[in-house]
């Protein structure tokens, strides 16, 4: 029984045309015999070719749909495979010579299926010349041609700081592309987070054939900052306090990317201490902002004045307080 001729390209039976067209290309440059040296690359390259010639036809792909529902595979019977297997110099399944190619004596093969259509296309002869291979398949002069193509998708970083991203807003980029810089004028949603892409539709890879253009997608890349470290949605800061702060206790102003807030140190806080700010983090435009976590850092004097060496002097001779002692 011959190879059900989705399986042959790898693709499902629900594919689309570019999706077959993609298969189709990367196999056939895989498998043919000028570029793999494998004996059995020959068989498997007609096999390819003999899968393309159906499923990319809406009308034998259909023809064969039908035959597949009562079978549930391709034909027992192809005449093609049995030319390919017995080594036909000719006609149906085999190579034949046409004369002189692209990259010296260019060889012609055909392909037959049980459905009577036929598919020709170069095989590009020593020295393969991929281009003049899928020419005619993709409408580049052939007779193959499926219509528009359209343009692939392009993805660049947009690298944005952690307050630009908090606000969104507007912001020109300016690209380099095959026609010289290219200024865009981007809509940043606010509380865009690492990874997140931003689609501006058209502004991709040209099509071809009156195929439409691509997108272009602007994947955001938040920047280090000295303030802000960002976990998810959650911003982290560190709060200096002062040794009378943590031990007494305070109400002190702290940073976000939204403006100054504030937040109350607990009496006996310690460095390392986090406080908890509710959605004072990223906003989410889908709900549920991110929190701001603020950690304590205890920061004493570079240099102390009379009266505060001398208060931190009786504090020294009145406290039993011992941080290195366990308990």
């Amino acid at each position: 029984m011959a190879r059900d001729y989705y399986d042959v390209l790898g693709v499902g039976r629900g594919a689309g045309s570019d999706e077959i067209q993609a298969a189709f290309r990367k196999l056939a440059r895989r498998h043919h015999p000028d570029i793999n040296k494998d004996p059995a690359a020959e068989e498997r390259f007609r096999e390819i070719n003999e899968a393309y010639g159906v499923l990319s036809d809406p009308d034998t792909r259909r023809r064969y749909d039908r035959f597949g529902e009562h079978s549930g595979a391709a034909p027992a019977h192809n005449p093609a495979r049995a030319a390919a297997a017995a080594g036909a110099g000719g006609g149906r399944g085999g190579y034949t010579r046409t004369g002189a190619g692209p990259g010296g004596d260019g060889r012609r093969v055909r392909f037959v299926s049980d459905f009577g259509d036929g598919y020709e296309g170069h095989d590009g002869g020593a020295g393969v010349d991929f281009e003049d291979l899928f020419g005619g398949l993709f409408g580049r002069g052939g007779t193959r041609a499926r219509g528009p193509v359209p343009g692939a998708d392009q993805e660049v970083e947009l690298p944005l700081g952690v307050e630009e991203a908090y606000h969104g807003g507007r912001r020109g980029i300016t690209l380099s592309g095959p026609d010289g810089p290219r200024t865009y004028d981007v809509s940043v949603p606010r509380g865009v987070v690492d990874g997140q892409r931003i689609r501006l539709a058209g502004e991709g890879g040209r099509g071809s054939g009156g195929g439409s253009p691509g997108d272009l997608l602007l994947r955001v890349r938040i920047t280090p900052d000295s303030r802000f470290r960002l976990e998810g949605r959650d911003i982290h800061v560190v709060l200096p306090v002062t040794p009378w702060e943590a031990a007494l206790g305070a109400t002190v102003p702290v940073p976000t990317p939204g403006g100054t807030a504030k937040v109350t140190v607990p009496g006996g806080s310690s460095s390392g201490r986090r406080l908890r700010l509710r959605g004072q983090g990223m906003p989410n435009p889908r709900g549920g902002d991110g929190d701001l976590y603020a950690e304590v850092r205890i920061m004493v004097p570079p240099k102390l004045s009379e009266s505060e060496h001398e208060l931190f002097g009786r504090l020294a001779a009145d406290s039993t307080f011992d941080p290195r002692k366990p308990g």
